[in-house]
C-alpha cells in the first residue's frame, strides 16, 4: 500500500491493520483504555517540537497525534459507534458556531466576538452535552475539566472554572499567605509524634494546589514553568558528570560537598534564558 497525502489513504491503512485475520496483532488487541496513554503521550512530543523549535519533528509528531485520532476513530466505527467521518463533521459544526464573527451572517460579522458570547457559546455546547448524558440537573461548573490532565494543569483549570462565579483570590499577596499557611501545616504533620504517611501526602497535594494557583495569578502556566526547571536540572546534573568523569570519577564516588560545588559552577556555566 503506497504512502499518500490523501487522508483517506491513512483510514485505509488503519482499517487493514485492523482487520482480523490479515491485520496486526498487536493492533487487533488493542481497545480504547491501552491506546489513550499513547495518544496523551503523542501530545506530549507534539509540545515538545514545539518548545525545541523544530518544525520537522513537529511535522512528525503531528502525524503521530493524527494517527491516535484515526486509531479510536477506527475502533468506534468497528463498535458501530461513529467513525472519522463524524469525527470531521463535529468539528467543523463546532468551529462555525463558535465563530459567528467569521461565519456568520452580515451583522453577526460586524459585531465581531466577545468573550462574553465566546462563554455563551460553551455554556449552551456544555448544557447539551449535559443532556445527552441525562445529568444536566446535578451538573457542577467543574465537570468538563478532565481528569487525563496533567495534574498542575487540572489544578488551574478547577481555579479558573471557580473563578468565574466569584470564588477565587483579588489579591496576589492572599495567595502567597495561603502558601505559607500550607507549608506550616505541612510541616506540623511532618513534626507530628506519629507522622502518617497519608495526611503528608494530602498536605503535599494542598500545597502544590496552591502553587498552581499562585502561578495562575502570575499568568504563569506551571507546567510549563516546571517542564524549564527540569530541563535546567538535567542540564546542570549533567554538567556534574562531566566534571566527575574528566576527573575519572562518577557521582557514586563523589561526595555531597563535591557536587554541591560543581552544581554552583553549573549555574554559571549555562546564562540563564533571556
Amino acid at each position: 500500500m503506497e504512502p499518500s497525502r490523501d487522508i483517506s489513504r491513512l483510514l485505509e491503512i488503519m482499517a487493514a491493520l485492523r482487520t482480523p485475520g490479515t491485520g496486526c496483532p498487536w493492533d487487533l488487541e488493542q481497545d480504547f483504555a491501552t491506546i489513550a496513554p499513547f495518544t496523551i503521550e503523542e501530545a506530549y512530543e507534539v509540545a515538545d517540537a514545539i518548545g525545541r523549535g523544530d518544525r520537522g519533528d513537529l511535522c512528525d509528531e503531528l502525524g503521530d497525534l493524527l494517527l491516535q485520532v484515526v486509531f479510536h476513530a477506527r475502533m468506534a466505527e468497528e463498535e458501530k459507534s461513529f467513525d472519522f467521518s463524524d469525527v470531521v463533521l463535529a468539528v467543523n459544526r463546532k468551529m462555525v458556531r463558535r465563530h459567528p464573527h467569521v461565519f456568520g451572517d452580515a451583522e453577526a460579522r460586524t459585531a465581531g466576538m466577545s468573550k462574553a458570547q465566546w462563554e455563551a457559546i460553551k455554556a449552551v455546547e456544555k448544557r447539551e452535552k449535559a443532556e445527552r448524558h441525562g445529568n444536566a440537573a446535578t451538573r457542577s461548573i467543574l465537570d468538563d475539566v478532565t481528569v487525563a490532565l496533567p495534574a498542575l494543569t487540572r489544578a488551574v483549570k478547577l481555579q479558573q472554572r471557580a473563578g468565574r462565579v466569584g470564588f477565587d483570590w483579588n489579591d496576589v499577596r492572599a495567595v502567597i499567605a495561603k502558601l505559607h499557611e500550607e507549608l506550616g501545616e505541612l510541616e506540623a504533620e511532618m513534626d507530628a509524634a506519629e507522622p502518617v504517611q497519608e495526611r503528608i501526602e494530602e498536605e503535599v497535594g494542598d500545597l502544590l494546589f496552591v502553587v498552581a494557583n499562585l502561578a495562575r495569578h502570575l499568568d504563569v502556566d506551571p507546567e510549563k514553568a516546571l517542564r524549564g526547571t527540569n530541563d535546567k536540572f538535567c542540564d546542570r546534573f549533567r554538567h556534574i558528570e562531566a566534571s566527575l568523569k574528566a576527573e575519572g570519577k562518577t557521582p557514586e564516588d563523589a561526595t555531597l560537598d563535591e557536587m554541591e560545588a560543581l552544581w554552583q559552577a553549573a549555574k554559571k556555566h549555562k546564562s540563564p534564558k533571556p
